[in-house]
Parts: C-alpha cells; sequence; structure tokens
C-alpha cells in the first residue's frame, strides 16, 4: 500500500490562472494530493499557452489550452474564472474576493504573474496602442496585421523582436523603437544583439535603437504616428508596447510579505514566501538566480514549471528537486533560439557555427568555465552547455570553436 505524503490533505487557495497555476495543481494530484484545491482566476479563459501569443499570433488558434477544461473537473479542482482576489488575511488564514467572500486555506500559492510595464506618455490611450501579454491582446494584434496596419513596436525586448517577425512574415510593415543602443540591450549579448538586429533588417524590418518614445499622436481618437525626443514623428496605425512587465505583487505588498528591491516576491528554494503558510510561483516572484550572487526575476516557463515543482513538494513536504540551469527560448523568423545560463558582462564568447548559416552558437565563459549559451538552431550545442553550465565543465576554447571537433571533445 502507497503512503500518502505527509502534506496530501491540506487545503491549498491558487490565486492565479496561467500556467505556473495550472502546473501547480496538475502536479499536486500527480503527486498523491487529496485535500480541497482551489484555483481563482481574474481573466475568464481556462489557463492557456501564452507563447503563440507573440510568436505565432498571426495564424492557427490563438486559444491554446494548458488543460482541458474538464481536467479540472476529473481532478477535482475548484476553477473560478473572473475571480479578483483584494485581500490576504494572513491572520485568520483567508482571502478575500471582490464580492466579500472569504476562503480559508492551510496553504495559499499566489501565482498572480506580471503585466505590461505601461508608457507613461501622452497619447497611450488611443485606439490601436496596446501590450501584449492575453488572448484579447493577441486578438486585436491579429486584427490589426490583418488589415495590413503599419505596426510601431516600442522596446526592443524578446516579445518586441518576435512580434515584429510574425508581422513582417505576414506581409505587413514594422518599426522597432528601443531606447538603448541595441536590441535586447539587457537580457542578451551585444554579439547576439547584432546578430539579430541584421537578420530583421535583412527581413525589411526598421530597427531603431538610441531613440526616446516621448508621446503618441493620433486623429479622432485613432494613434497616426509615435513622437520622438528629438521632435521625429514615426507614421504609424497601430503601436505595441513592449518595454517590460512588472510583477503583480500588489496583495504581497498589501499583507507585507517580504519584496524585493524591484518588486517581486522574495521566495526560497522551496518556493516559500515570509509567511510560512504562504508560497509564490512564477513571473511574480524574485529569488536567488543559480549562478548569480544575487536575486531577480526570471520569466519563462521553465522557471514558472520548476517553481511548481518547488511549491509541490513544499505543500506535501518531500524532498525538493534539484535547481535547474535558466533557460527559455524565442522564435524569430526561421531562428529557433534557446538561451541558457545568465549572460553577464566580461565573459570570453566562443563562437560556435556560422551565425550567417543560421545555425551556430555563442559559449559564454568565465575562466574557461560556461556560464550561459545563446543558440540558434544548434539543439546539441544548446543542451550541452546546459549541461556544462550546471556541472561547472570547464571546456577547451579552440576545440569548443571548432565545428568539426566533436562536442564531447571540447570538454577538458
Amino acid at each position: 500500500m502507497t503512503t500518502a505524503p505527509p502534506g496530501a490533505a491540506r487545503g491549498v487557495v491558487v490565486v492565479g490562472a496561467g500556467h505556473a497555476a495550472a502546473s501547480l495543481v496538475g502536479l499536486l494530484r500527480q503527486e498523491g494530493h487529496t485535500g480541497k484545491i482551489t484555483m481563482l482566476g481574474e481573466e475568464l479563459d481556462y489557463p492557456y499557452h501564452r507563447p503563440p501569443l507573440s510568436k505565432k499570433f498571426a495564424e492557427g488558434d490563438l486559444e491554446q489550452w494548458l488543460r482541458p477544461p474538464e481536467f479540472y473537473r476529473e481532478q477535482e479542482v475548484t476553477v473560478r474564472l473572473g475571480e479578483q482576489v483584494t485581500e490576504i488575511d494572513r491572520g485568520s488564514g483567508r482571502v478575500v474576493t471582490a464580492s466579500g467572500e472569504r476562503i480559508g486555506y492551510d496553504v495559499l500559492v499566489l501565482a498572480t504573474g506580471s503585466r505590461p510595464r505601461p508608457l507613461p506618455v501622452a497619447g497611450a490611450e488611443l485606439a490601436g496602442v496596446g501590450a501584449l501579454r492575453t488572448l484579447g491582446d493577441a486578438r486585436a494584434l491579429r486584427k490589426w496585421v490583418t488589415e495590413g496596419r503599419t505596426l510601431a513596436i516600442i522596446g526592443g525586448g524578446y516579445i518586441g523582436l518576435e512580434v515584429a517577425a510574425v508581422v513582417r512574415s505576414a506581409g505587413a510593415d514594422a518599426v522597432i523603437l528601443e531606447r538603448e543602443d541595441r536590441v535586447l540591450a539587457r537580457v542578451a549579448s551585444p554579439e547576439l544583439s547584432t546578430i539579430l538586429t541584421a537578420r530583421h533588417t535583412a527581413q525589411g524590418t526598421v530597427v531603431r535603437t538610441g531613440v526616446g518614445v516621448v508621446g503618441l499622436e493620433g486623429t479622432e481618437g485613432q494613434v497616426q504616428r509615435v513622437v520622438l525626443d528629438d521632435g521625429e514623428t514615426i507614421d504609424c496605425t497601430a503601436a505595441l508596447i513592449g518595454i517590460g512587465a512588472l510583477p503583480c505583487d500588489e496583495l504581497a505588498a498589501a499583507c507585507d510579505l517580504e519584496r524585493g528591491p524591484a518588486g517581486g516576491i522574495v521566495v526560497d528554494e522551496f518556493a516559500r514566501t515570509s509567511d510560512p503558510a504562504i508560497l509564490a510561483i512564477g513571473d511574480v516572484t524574485c529569488r536567488r538566480v543559480p549562478g548569480l550572487n544575487s536575486i531577480g526575476r526570471l520569466e519563462s516557463i521553465p522557471s514558472a514549471t520548476e517553481q511548481s515543482r518547488q511549491a509541490v513538494a513544499a505543500i506535501l513536504g518531500t524532498p525538493s528537486p534539484q535547481p535547474e540551469t535558466p533557460w527559455f527560448w524565442s522564435d524569430q523568423f526561421d531562428l529557433k533560439l534557446k538561451i541558457a545560463g545568465v549572460v553577464r558582462p566580461g565573459a570570453d564568447i566562443v563562437c560556435r557555427g556560422n551565425p550567417e548559416s543560421g545555425r551556430f552558437a555563442l559559449f559564454h565563459l568565465c575562466d574557461g568555465i560556461p556560464v550561459a549559451v545563446e543558440s540558434a538552431n544548434a539543439a546539441p550545442e544548446f543542451m550541452a552547455g546546459k549541461k556544462w553550465i550546471g556541472a561547472g565543465t570547464p571546456v577547451d576554447p579552440g576545440r569548443l570553436a571548432d565545428p568539426g571537433v566533436a562536442l564531447r571533445d571540447a570538454v577538458h
């Protein structure tokens, strides 16, 4: 007879209904949890895949459910959509909804995610101006592309680049406006930024860097142009704001949970917050990043899935999984990008493959040990790099750069 985990009967309330939340409830039942599970989501849709919203919004089904709706019924998970939680009463172990209902918990899991960072300029409220986070946002973006609008993308991060690639592939015009001196300035190496800028430019995307946006102007309430800080205007018929995301940590702030310097709920390797009865997972969290002596936010599906596993272990009282090397992916034109580790200044970069061919890997080495890898259409290099980063494996830079040398033979 199988023994139930120590925390199998604990009542769990999950605030949020995104990827982290859906992963958590599925894993809880899979690992033997028998207690009550309630998931509260503000959106009206069941948990769905978010990556296609920026990578494949121009065609196909946007509504790609993480689990079919009947899954939650079969697993006896109470899902309440369109439900806003307005307060956490830590003293009584209850959450309060907008309707005033009080729902008790043994364990509370905050999976509230993040929201697009707003652009604080005049005209941001004009019709045709939007961000990309929800199914509704993606539907609006699809409509703009179908109508052949000229899209101004404010922000040269991964979301902006992915959207530009889809827009150009659909035959519409796109211009990227980035205030830093290169795209992906905060998250990628200058080498990768240069490669991607060249690829986008070759595909007809206009990429403008070192430009600040100070306003949006329109006619009869419809956006018509972007105003730059030097007075220049860029004509457009739609504008997407993609300047980063803010953690939805207001509930945590209101009940005095510890938060990071730049926001986000601070958690440990078990997804535990400063309150032992409250866990947090996904984009809303701030945690120690493997490979760095600091805490930060990791906004990615693999990170959300990893923290879901950690939270399940904490709830059930089972051993926590080993920390994973951070990684994420991006699709841009014919480039299947996979990045692992944390890009940091001062690392030596070894290129394996030819960027012009579309298949390459940039290995970042510190004292001969890989700390990050940025790859395109190079699955073996990515997998090897991710493994080496996690194990701290030293490599020979010269042999690593030679595609004629097997990856296993590049290890010291």
